[in-house]
């Protein structure tokens, strides 16, 4: 059986997937951390700033995959579609390959970024000099990580947002840097800015979406692995 190490930004995620893929939780450690069969699932907080002290965790894997929900730069893309790019351009520039697994198509970039795309403006900036389809603050992260350790990586995202419509900043500070999501965090937002509220529900039917799509995508892995 091939190991896949799957990487998602917040709890959020990694629970939904393991849910969705009917992966139990895994004793012994105080974050999310799921697994059966070929897949191995954990969070490394939002950016990836976690990824090298819980990978640690982990059985040197045959391929990861940087999963989870992403920001659509392209018009064409609605929360629900499924993105599985062939390159990922990093924050400064750099470029990643990924590889294909499953038979799923890959095609175009996913361009990384270092804080959240917050309005349709900024996203329209960011297509415009990238051509990527969507954005991420994680991918590039965790395929510079793979590249160092010559693991094959990929990325399997669905849209949250489509490019119409950005992440407000006080909805983006719920999550803490642990990947955790603070509930009096979105109680407060939505106390300051009643619109909060309207926006976190188009948020979270987007997120839902994104990750069912993404969980099918998995469990093509998981069979094509097993």
């Amino acid at each position: 059986m091939t190991r896949v190490a799957v990487f998602t930004a917040v709890d959020l995620e990694a629970r939904t997937l393991a849910r969705l893929l009917g992966l139990p939780a895994l004793s012994g450690d105080a974050w999310p951390h799921f697994g059966a069969g070929a897949l191995e699932l954990i969070s490394v907080g939002p950016r990836a700033r976690l990824l090298e002290a819980r990978a640690a965790r982990l059985t040197p894997p045959a391929l990861v995959v940087s999963a989870g929900v992403c920001g659509a730069l392209s018009p064409e893309l609605r929360p629900g579609d499924l993105v599985v790019p062939d390159v990922v351009v990093g924050p400064a520039g750099e470029r990643f390959a990924t590889v294909e697994i499953a038979g799923l198509p890959r095609a175009g970039a996913l361009a990384g970024v270092t804080d959240v795309v917050e309005t349709p403006a900024a996203k329209a900036r960011l297509w415009v000099e990238t051509r990527a389809l969507a954005c991420d603050m994680e991918s590039a992260v965790i395929l510079a990580w793979a590249r160092a350790r010559g693991i094959p990586a990929a990325v399997i995202r669905g849209v949250s947002d489509p490019a119409d419509r950005g992440v407000p900043a006080d909805l983006a500070a719920v999550v803490e840097p642990d990947g955790r999501v603070r509930t009096a965090r979105a109680v407060r937002a939505v106390l300051a800015r009643p619109r909060a509220i309207a926006d976190a529900m188009t948020l979270r039917s987007g997120t839902g979406a994104g990750l069912k799509a993404v969980a099918r995508a998995l469990g093509l892995v998981a069979r094509a692995r097993a």
